[in-house]
């Protein structure tokens, strides 16, 4: 018998003051069963950092065809194209070519090995970007995993305040590229 995936609310207030964007986020999060926790939880601070009306969930994991999180306007256009991970360039550069814009978040302890390995092919490419989410702020995300969340996002020079309860995390990533 198929695992099914996990479901997960999120109830999100975001106030980013960099990009004057302000919402009150109600989403929906499918937990692959090959999807770790981790991996979730970048996801849902991928979209809080790119939060816009046109942007949404993508297959990711079950479907290499889409992205993890991607834009798309009105005509189809793929305006942002949001992966996770330490990919390799074939999947980079299908989605440079598909789109006007591609982040890539990396996490996790093998960051600066892939990187080292993949900089000089990954430079090429005009339209990535890449951040990087440190091990520790991946770890206490997870802490944050429950099946329905509350936070309050503020986002200010770059920086993300997350407050769940009484918990407040200082999410930052580094830029790669």
């Amino acid at each position: 018998m198929a695992l099914k995936a996990t479901i997960y609310k999120a109830n999100i207030e975001l106030a980013d003051m960099d990009r004057n964007y302000y919402d009150s986020l109600q989403l929906t999060l499918a937990q692959h069963p090959s999807e770790t926790p981790q991996r979730l939880m970048v996801r849902l601070i991928a979209y809080v950092l790119n939060a816009h009306e046109d942007l949404q969930f993508g297959k990711g994991v079950s479907d290499e065809t889409e992205a993890a999180l991607w834009q798309i306007n009105y005509s189809g256009e793929i305006n942002l194209w949001i992966e996770l991970g330490q990919l390799d360039e074939k999947r980079l550069k299908k989605a440079c070519n598909q789109a006007k814009a591609v982040k890539l978040y990396c996490y996790g302890s093998s960051v600066n090995t892939w990187w080292s390995q993949a900089e000089q092919n990954l430079n090429k490419f005009e339209r990535l970007t890449i951040e990087q989410f440190e091990t520790s702020t991946c770890e206490a995300l997870v802490k944050l995993l429950s099946r329905n969340m509350e936070f309050q996002c503020s986002i200010q020079d770059g920086q993300l305040w997350l407050t769940s309860g009484e918990e407040t995390l200082l999410i930052e990533t580094k830029k790669l590229k």
